[in-house]
């Protein structure tokens, strides 16, 4: 006997005693359609919105570490270049600052948002952040510097950031131009109303 031959004995022994399927019964039952989320997916879920709440979507994964030296800078679309410059040397004035040094990286995450948050329902638009940077000219990079540049673009309040200067702070310090509320529009648009007359 070929060794082919033994190995077809071999498989008809084994499924001697298997009958097939009826039709309609080659499916698993999966049981009736769940309606209600269970308390597991319940608890995960408040879970996951109580920290959306806390950190207002800003990521602690990974980010590009800014060189200690570089300084920060970003606007959005349709914020002009002269604003920036006039923010960089302090021509707004500082209306609030948060003062981040020596403090975790959560709690900056948690800190942030809520402040940026609470300026601009103040009707707040120029705020300096105040972060740190190493002392050293062969620093390491600032990894809280860094995640400010992630974090502050992913604010939609913040219009702009960019580096303070000298006088302010330098590159441990970043001045950040926040949105106008819908408050400070309306009384935008009723100043420019009364010019007209």
């Amino acid at each position: 006997m070929t060794e082919s031959q033994h190995e077809d004995l071999d498989f008809r022994a084994l499924m001697d005693d298997v009958q097939p399927l009826r039709s309609g019964t080659d499916r698993a039952d999966p049981g009736r359609p769940r309606t209600d989320p269970s308390e597991a997916q319940l608890a995960r879920r408040q879970s996951a919105e109580a920290e959306d709440e806390t950190h207002w979507g800003l990521s602690d994964d990974f980010v590009d570490l800014v060189p200690p030296f570089d300084p920060l800078e970003w606007r959005r679309d349709g914020i002009q270049r002269g604003v920036v410059e006039r923010l960089r040397h302090g021509g707004y004035p500082a209306q609030a600052s948060l003062h981040l040094l020596r403090r975790p990286l959560e709690e900056c995450r948690r800190a942030l948002p809520v402040f940026v948050r609470e300026a601009r329902e103040s009707d707040l638009r120029s705020v300096l952040i105040v972060h740190g940077r190493g002392r050293e000219i062969d620093s390491a990079a600032n990894v809280l510097r860094s995640y400010l540049a992630k974090w502050l673009a992913a604010l939609e309040e913040v219009q702009a950031y960019t580096s303070a200067g000298q006088g302010d702070g330098g590159i441990g310090a970043t001045w950040v131009m926040l949105r106008k509320s819908e408050r400070a529009r309306a009384a935008n648009r009723e100043r420019q109303q009364k010019r007209r007359g």
